[in-house]
């Protein structure tokens, strides 16, 4: 059976003889003809060879034209900054310099790289007649956040009315753009909204619901099929999703596939996802990859299921990955030995994280997929950058993209589940959420003063070193005084070679090491005879 006709049966919830399967190849195309995504992604023959290569190697039932969500913000005036592994992040916001929506119109079918999507799409149109090619658009929410910024969620508070209009113009934008992917030949158009993870159901009913839903029946009077992409913690929205009615909804690995798949069916609705991509896809091994599409199979079943990345693979994911899942969906021995094999995860050695965030400024970690190629990670980091100047010299920030082993393991040593995360000190503050900047300030700030107070008790102890002579307490002395440094500790610290001091102690063998606490149990009374037992027995 052709990709398309397969694709359609699983989108109309027929049973399928097999699973669809639809890698989001992105700027990984540019990886398979060696060029960079900057390159990849400028260039409407390199596009269609990239994607033509993928369509050889990979044998997808149904594939995108592009993944590049920052093509309407570009046409629409916002500058990009490119990268030659992923595709180029929005770093200016139209609304926030000196333009008015007013003075904004919906772009042509040739604006800025518009036109070269458009071009690639009519190519591969040619070349692939068999195959479901999905138009990608970037969503009406996440096009308002490019517009406008993160100030779009305190004016979703004060002025609502302003979003709305914000929306209702990033709600035409979708529409032409599903319509010039559909007149380019696209069976599918895909309405990729991230963003949408970092508002509540409420917020989605009031802002998104409309917006979303003219445009899926934009695309459904067209005779064409609907897909609603969402990346990241979206798990509250999906109900608000299936409202919206578009045919299919496709998230990443931070929501359960059972989950959506439950929702999903109830709704009538196909659904799709979610290969893990970075520990799995990007740094795992063909076996790896197996597994992991066997779990998905099983989990999504034969009905309204299309096997999918969580999102666009990362551009250095080694094809065999790739092949290794494309010979399992078309092998239904592979599957059955696939089973049959004793299920193990990969175990990630943790790192020690007792003392982390013990030395006196405070690390803010941010936990993403990566700034460069996911939205909300990119608005998340941007969040902690806009605040960090308030706290120069006391606060630490630091991004750590989970496209890298290491981050990886950082991130399950703070045992963060979903990304993005931004952690204080060690401690999870904020998951899946970019918060307000007042709210951020306030969790440093609590931070500080929590140090602040650490810093004093600490100062009221002392580290007592007993030895023969200096050159015994030495060794000793450096010993501790490194164990200070590495935890933040001010404490007073000294040394003796006193006999007496030695005999009040008891000390016989030394060098010896003594800690004293000053502590304060009781002011401006004198406690019950009970309760000083109490403390004589700490001692």
């Amino acid at each position: 059976m052709k990709g398309i006709e397969l694709i359609k049966k699983a989108f109309a919830l027929q049973n399928v003889e097999r699973v669809p399967w639809v890698p989001f190849v992105g700027c990984h195309g540019g990886h398979l003809i060696n060029v960079t995504a900057s390159e990849f992604l400028k260039s409407s023959d390199l596009i269609f060879k990239g994607v033509s290569k993928a369509v050889e190697i990979y044998k997808p039932d149904g594939i995108p034209v592009l993944f590049d969500l920052q093509v309407e913000a570009e046409a629409l005036g916002c500058r990009l900054v490119w990268s030659d592994d992923n595709p180029p992040a929005v770093v200016s916001h139209v609304l926030l310099e000196g333009k008015t929506l007013s003075d904004l119109s919906v772009p042509s079918s040739t604006d800025g790289r518009i036109g070269i999507a458009i071009d690639a799409a009519k190519k591969l149109r040619k070349e692939f007649p068999d195959i479901a090619l999905y138009g990608l658009i970037t969503g009406p929410y996440t096009l308002a956040l490019h517009l406008l910024g993160t100030d779009i969620f305190m004016k979703m508070l004060e002025a609502p009315e302003e979003i709305l209009a914000l929306l209702d113009f990033t709600k035409e934008v979708g529409k032409a753009m599903a319509g010039y992917y559909i007149d380019a030949g696209c069976d599918i158009i895909a309405v990729v909204d991230p963003m949408t993870s970092q508002i509540d159901p409420d917020s989605f009913e009031m802002f998104v619901h409309e917006p979303a839903k003219e445009i899926f029946d934009f695309i459904r009077a067209k005779g064409k099929l609907s897909s609603f992409f969402v990346c990241g913690h979206a798990q509250q929205n999906i109900e608000a999703m299936c409202a919206t009615h578009p045919d299919n909804i496709s998230i990443d690995e931070n929501i359960p596939l059972d989950f959506v798949r439950d929702i999903a069916l109830k709704n009538e609705i196909s659904f799709g996802g979610n290969l893990k991509l970075t520990v799995v896809l990007l740094m795992g091994t063909p076996e790896d990859a197996r597994r992991e599409a066997m779990e998905c199979l099983d989990l999504g079943g034969k009905i309204g299921f299309v096997l999918a990345p969580g999102c666009d693979l990362p551009k250095d994911t080694p094809p065999e990955n790739i092949k290794a899942i494309t010979e399992l969906v078309n092998d239904e021995y592979l599957q059955q030995v696939e089973r049959a094999k004793e299920k193990s995860e990969t175990e990630i050695a943790l790192l020690n994280m007792k003392d982390y965030g013990r030395v006196n400024k405070v690390i803010v970690d941010i936990i993403t997929l990566d700034s460069e190629s996911c939205a909300p990670c990119q608005y998340m980091v941007e969040a902690v950058k806009r605040v960090a100047p308030h706290f120069e010299g006391i606060v630490v920030w630091r991004e750590h993209a989970i496209k890298k082993m290491e981050a990886v393991t950082f991130m399950n040593s703070l045992l963060v589940k979903n990304i993005p995360t931004i952690c204080i000190d060690g401690k999870i503050a904020f998951v899946s959420k970019i918060p307000p900047q007042n709210e951020l300030i306030a969790a440093i700030q609590q931070r500080i003063n929590e140090k602040f107070k650490l810093i004093i008790s600490s100062r009221r102890a002392e580290v007592l070193i007993l030895g023969k002579n200096d050159a015994e307490c030495k060794e000793a002395r450096e010993a501790v005084e490194l164990a200070m440094k590495e935890t933040g500790k001010h404490i007073s610290l000294k040394t003796s070679t006193d006999s007496a001091m030695k005999a009040t102690f008891g000390v016989v063998n030394t060098p010896a090491i003594i800690l004293t606490e000053h502590k304060i149990k009781a002011r401006g009374e004198v406690p019950s005879v009970d309760i000083i037992k109490e403390w004589l027995k700490d001692i």
